[in-house]
């Protein structure tokens, strides 16, 4: 990433990256709780790439809406702006279906849905690349500058591969819960313990 601010130039180095890509692997080989395994993704992602913010969401396909999954760096003020419809959020749309989606300027680009509660949240610059599981989007994920960014083709690999890590553990923790449901089931059955 490179800022165009001559004043304050940010260069990453790829061990901020490794480093990033080492505390997702720790995290998710010890929790299989899905809250904690999300927040500390998009802390991860926002540290490393040295941005303002990180948000997680998640597909609702039965509203066509993305839910919030985990975020960093952003006010409640701007978190209550409103729902993400897909259908109404070219940059969500673009990225569901498998394509990373940069946006120089959200306050001169007509495909990012809330462009005024961005420019009163300091959001200038945006990277957004889908969540997918075996090749099926369920979600994306955003980092958000405060000041007009060039990402470049290391950012984008970067946060698809958290983006990767980050579906992998939205699965893993789904398989385990519907593991877990069916194990206390049929122990309610086996004792007896009817619901």
């Amino acid at each position: 990433m490179t800022t165009d601010s001559s004043a304050n130039i940010s260069t990453r180095t790829h061990k901020d990256y490794y480093t990033a890509l080492h505390q997702a692997a720790l995290t998710f080989s010890s929790s299989l709780e899905l809250e904690p395994v999300l927040q500390s993704i998009v802390r991860s992602t926002a540290e490393a790439m040295q941005v303002k913010a990180c948000a997680l969401r998640l597909l609702d396909p039965r509203t066509g809406q993305l839910q919030l999954g985990a975020f960093f760096g952003l006010s409640e003020g701007y978190l209550a702006k409103g729902p993400i419809e897909v259908e109404r959020s070219p940059i969500d749309s673009e990225a569901l279906h498998g394509t990373p989606v940069i946006i120089p300027d959200v306050s001169t680009d007509s495909r990012f849905q809330y462009q005024d509660a961005a420019k009163r949240e300091g959001l200038v610059s945006v990277l957004c690349v889908p969540l997918e599981v075996h090749g099926r989007a369920i979600g994306v994920m955003r980092v958000y500058t405060s000041e007009q960014t060039t990402f470049h083709e290391d950012d984008i690999q970067f946060m698809t591969v958290l983006a990767s890590l980050a579906a992998l553990a939205i699965e893993n923790a789904s398989l385990y819960d519907s593991v877990k449901r069916s194990y206390d089931d049929v122990m309610d059955v086996l004792w007896g313990n009817r619901r």
